[in-house]
């Protein structure tokens, strides 16, 4: 063997030893697990407990990776994230879905409302306001978020996005035999308490007839929208008649959260 052959042959041998080296460490470093994670989350919740809810909801993001070999585990982590998601916006704190609007001489809610692609009642129930009326320089928490909604037939879920972000999701029921037009929608009319016109029969709001509950948000889809329901244990099944139907009390919470013009895509 000559030299440059002995050469070659050491070169070689040094790169199976590397690449054997390089195997055996990554085969062999430590996984995040399960403890490390519960651990993250106990900091989380002492945080949240001194009403840091946005350096918990941080912590609680840090540990979901770390349970994805821990299907339940993972669920409830993420649901945790979701419930202080809508504790942060309905809160006084600023975050990254909201600013702080100073008000100025010829403000009032519905103009503020407009102008940060939000909604007066969502204004009204974030600062405690009991009324219409505002004060020149008084601060106001509003939220500017540009939200979206994305409904799964195939899961019946309902997802409220700020921007590639999910918010928090919701368990929906959608139309028997897979009836709910599938695209891109826009939510184009609102209404509280609305009546139902039914085969030529006029229902109102209080009937036990009127199967739409306490909001009607409506798409540009004709006849299509999303309301409540009467059969909340339907839900999570496709059992309506083409409309996207949730239940009443998280219905409220959304209709306050979206203003008319929001995107809706549905998808199968």
């Amino acid at each position: 063997m000559n030299r440059k052959q002995a050469v070659i042959v050491i070169s070689l041998m040094l790169f199976a030893i590397a690449g054997g080296v390089f195997f055996f460490a990554k085969k062999h470093v430590p996984r995040a697990n399960a403890p490390v994670a519960a651990f993250t989350i106990k900091e989380a919740e002492d945080l949240i407990k001194q009403n840091k809810l946005l350096d918990g909801r941080k912590l609680y993001k840090e540990a979901l990776p770390k349970l994805e070999d821990k299907p339940e585990a993972f669920k409830d982590a993420q649901k945790r994230v979701e419930d202080l998601n809508m504790q942060i916006l309905m809160s006084p704190q600023v975050d990254e879905n909201s600013v702080e609007y100073e008000v100025k001489a010829g403000d009032n809610l519905t103009k503020i409302a407009r102008q940060n692609n939000t909604t007066a009642d969502l204004i009204k129930k974030v600062n405690h306001l009991q009324n219409n009326v505002l004060r020149l320089g008084q601060k106001l928490k509003v939220i500017n978020a540009k939200f979206s909604l994305v409904v799964d037939k195939a899961q019946n879920i309902l997802t409220l996005k700020s921007g590639d972000a999910t918010i928090k999701t919701y368990l929906v029921a959608t139309g028997k035999n897979n009836c709910t037009p599938v695209g891109n929608f826009k939510i184009v009319n609102k209404l509280v308490d609305p009546t139902w016109f039914k085969a030529g029969t006029v229902l109102a709001s209080n009937s036990p007839d009127n199967i739409l509950g306490p909001r009607w948000m409506g798409l540009d889809a004709k006849g299509y929208g999303i309301h409540g329901t009467v059969e909340p244990d339907k839900l999570g099944q496709q059992v309506s008649e083409g409309c996207v139907r949730m239940r009443n009390e998280e219905l409220i919470e959304l209709y306050d959260l979206v203003p008319s013009g929001t995107e809706v895509t549905i998808a199968d």
